[in-house]
């Protein structure tokens, strides 16, 4: 049994490597396909315990639909290049400003669509700002990736993690706005702030003033009307404790159709361009968690913390929070947050330990590139674009703007009390 135990988190420890590193310059799903059928093949869990894993992602992969649908619609209908537009001329010439900016589009695109929206949805519009701009795209692309993770628990929809840790039965908005609404907004300006003292040398450098106005076309303008609606749609479901996934899927489905149809153009080509890739890694994890559980180390976890509640409440919120905010980076947030997840369901901690967690789980990915999906996401995408940030590239900025903000956002909870 104890060989059987190992064996899994061998495969599990490699899986997570895999994704991680990409040797051999392997996308990251493949990896994690990889390990879940390893451990079916090899009969370390059965196959029904792996389709319980696929099950449990159910509401993630279609939010994660809806959002790429929306993302692929947007660009292809030239959304992303009069955002550019309109920042370059607003920002007149002030590369400080034109990065003011952006970090405030993150904080909207965010909060009201989740992280992953701003890996997908924002970022191409970044870089078009700064091509447009002829500006350093560096501190921009800085800002989308960790305003992608700082302001991912403004709201419940802010972060499919979210969804995760309170294993789908997240709080009432009332009760999510009276926990998070402050370490959210010291979150949200430590980031900022790290950040722009970190990048100041190159926020020096001049940015075009003036670049010629362009006029949205009428796939644009729907496009914009369905990222809209479905925003305002989410954030009215959220009120309700309501699934996300279903409505998000539906409101992309029919925007990407709408649009499609505006602009008298084949859906399929939408379909074609984005990377359905995450889905098949994000079902991955969820069957490595499955197996990991089976081991019964999550059970032990959630004993530690029960003793660490029933010892210092405090100092286990705190603690727990940090924790998983680094542990996170050594395996990615997602699993990192499916694990917590299970640990609370058998461990009842109270509702302080629980937001903690979830702040930790949220910001913690800030520290490297690999930290959660949505980073993950927007170094694809970046890729896609031709830029590059590297794995110490990224660890550098985000080893002082991560801990800053985390812990003056627990500390905020806690003071909340």
């Amino acid at each position: 049994m104890m060989f059987h135990h190992e064996a899994i988190w061998a495969i599990a420890a490699l899986t997570t490597a895999g994704v991680m590193i990409q040797p051999f310059r392997i996308a990251e799903w493949v990896w994690a396909v990889i390990g879940a059928v390893l451990l079916v093949v090899t009969g370390l869990i059965p196959v029904s315990m792996a389709g319980t894993g696929i099950l449990k992602g159910g509401d993630v992969y279609l939010f994660l639909t809806g959002m790429m649908l929306l993302s692929e619609t947007a660009r292809a209908n030239g959304l992303f290049d009069w955002i550019a537009t309109w920042a370059v001329n607003h920002a007149a010439g002030s590369t400080p400003r034109l990065f003011t900016l952006v970090y405030l589009a993150g904080v909207v695109v965010t909060t009201f669509m989740s992280n992953d929206a701003t890996a997908v949805v924002l970022t191409p519009a970044v870089l078009a700002v700064a091509t447009k701009a002829k500006a350093d795209p560096l501190p921009l692309l800085f800002a989308c990736a960790l305003i992608a993770n700082a302001a991912s628990f403004v709201l419940p929809v802010s972060n499919p993690a979210n969804l995760v840790l309170y294993a789908g039965a997240l709080p009432a908005l009332g009760s999510w706005m009276a926990s998070f609404a402050l370490p959210s907004l010291m979150a949200i300006v430590t980031t900022y702030l790290v950040l722009r003292l970190m990048e100041r040398k190159h926020l020096r450098q001049e940015c075009a003033s003036q670049v010629e106005p362009m006029s949205l076309t009428v796939g644009g303008r729907a496009a914009l009307a369905g990222i809209v609606l479905t925003a305002i749609l989410l954030v009215t479901i959220s009120a309700f404790d309501c699934p996300l996934g279903p409505p998000t899927a539906l409101a992309g489905i029919a925007t990407a159709l709408g649009v499609s149809a505006l602009a008298r153009r084949s859906p399929l080509t939408l379909v074609r361009e984005i990377s359905w890739g995450v889905l098949p890694l994000v079902a991955g994890l969820f069957v490595l968690v499955e197996a990991i559980d089976s081991t019964g180390l999550i059970g032990e976890i959630a004993l530690l913390l029960r003793s660490a509640v029933q010892s210092d409440p405090t100092g286990a919120a705190f603690g727990s929070g940090a924790l998983l905010a680094f542990v996170s980076n050594l395996m990615n947030n997602l699993p990192a947050g499916l694990i917590a997840s299970e640990a609370v369901a058998q461990a009842h901690p109270p509702r302080l330990v629980i937001d903690n967690l979830l702040i930790g789980v949220d910001l913690g990915p800030n520290l490297s590139v690999t930290g959660s999906l949505a980073t993950i996401l927007w170094l694809q995408v970046i890729r896609r674009g031709g830029e590059e940030v590297g794995f110490l590239q990224f660890l550098k900025v985000g080893a002082v703007a991560m801990p800053v903000a985390l812990f003056t956002a627990l500390g905020a909870r806690l003071l909340m009390g």
